[in-house]
């Protein structure tokens, strides 16, 4: 409502001046409250004392939560690593082939292998047993035989090959993600190639400055500036990295760098063609899915577009035709 409206309505100046000073002197009262208020300041200090009292105790009580899930998870693991060695489960080839799976899947630390081998080997038996006490209780509860034989089929898959495919798809997730940043990360290492820096540092920059979008392949080529560093053979570090990530862009980027430093070739121009090459090929399966994408939606359309488009279009004749034979 506006000022014009208030003055139609009846409200003159005289009535709003009022209102004003009303307002002014509440205004002014509780002014003067507020500063002849005497403020007590033990209280605002036991009640910060207190505040900072409750902090201490809820950082005490969850650190306690904290140790007691790590000793609980220490004694996991503790227990899984005497199960696998009193068991003899951990073999030289063996062990190198489920690192190299587990080093994809980005879990490089003696407790994944451990956990790996552990799971590898009760989980058929405990699943066996779950789907073994579902059967004896099968008798009491009524249940249909489809289901009994889908617990038993499900029981027997996850427990023989669960562990493998959680780990290969955990691997191919991350190698598609390294797959993604894949030309970003050349397009710095020729920019750092370019710049005059050696192959040790433009590599550990590269992994410095692609962290924040791409933290697999920051773990990467950290990890190789590192090799690159301790290990008395360069070409070893390098070929480290693609033992860990099994890529063949990695390997063509491996292949290259190490022809440079063989053959002495620049290692910029090197680098600028193979980030073309991977930007045609990128751009190439793009297109390669542009062009699916007629044959991949010719299913949905016929599933759900064409009979509601039938129904639209022949519907009013067909009630029609209905009307008509009711009527004759």
């Amino acid at each position: 409502m506006s000022v014009a409206d208030i003055f139609v309505t009846g409200v003159n100046g005289d009535d709003m001046l009022v209102v004003f000073s009303a307002a002014t002197a509440v205004m002014a009262f509780l002014a003067v409250w507020h500063g002849l208020v005497v403020r007590d300041p033990i209280t605002a200090r036991v009640r910060s004392l207190s505040n900072v009292r409750a902090g201490l105790k809820s950082k005490a009580s969850a650190a306690k939560r904290n140790r007691a899930r790590g000793d609980f998870r220490q004694s996991s693991l503790s227990f899984m690593r005497l199960a696998v060695l009193k068991l003899n489960l951990i073999r030289g080839r063996q062990m190198e082939r489920i690192t190299d799976k587990l080093n994809r899947a980005g879990w490089r630390s003696k407790d994944a292998v451990t956990i790996y081998i552990f799971a590898k080997a009760f989980l058929p038996v405990v699943l066996g047993g779950g789907a073994l006490l579902f059967l004896g209780i099968r008798s009491q509860v009524p249940v249909h035989p489809t289901m009994t034989y889908g617990v038993l089929v499900f029981s027997g898959i996850a427990g023989l090959f669960g562990a493998d495919l959680v780990v290969r798809n955990a691997g191919d997730k991350r190698v598609k993600k390294l797959t993604r940043a894949m030309p970003d990360a050349l397009d710095l290492l020729v920019i750092c190639a370019e710049a005059g820096l050696s192959l040790d540092s433009a590599i550990k920059r590269v992994g410095h400055e692609i962290a924040a979008s791409s933290p697999e392949m920051s773990d990467e080529l950290s990890l190789t500036a590192i090799e690159l560093n301790f290990l008395p053979d360069r070409q070893q570090a390098l070929q480290n990295l693609v033992r860990r990530t099994d890529m063949p862009k990695l390997r063509a980027l491996v292949n290259t760098l190490l022809q440079s430093e063989r053959f002495g070739t620049p290692l910029a121009n090197s680098l600028r063609v193979l980030s073309f090459e991977f930007r045609d090929e990128r751009m190439m399966k793009a297109e390669e899915k542009a062009a699916k994408l007629p044959a991949i939606m010719t299913v949905p359309m016929i599933m759900f577009i064409l009979p509601s488009l039938f129904m639209i279009i022949m519907g009013p004749a067909v009630i029609h035709i209905i009307d008509s034979l009711k009527g004759s």
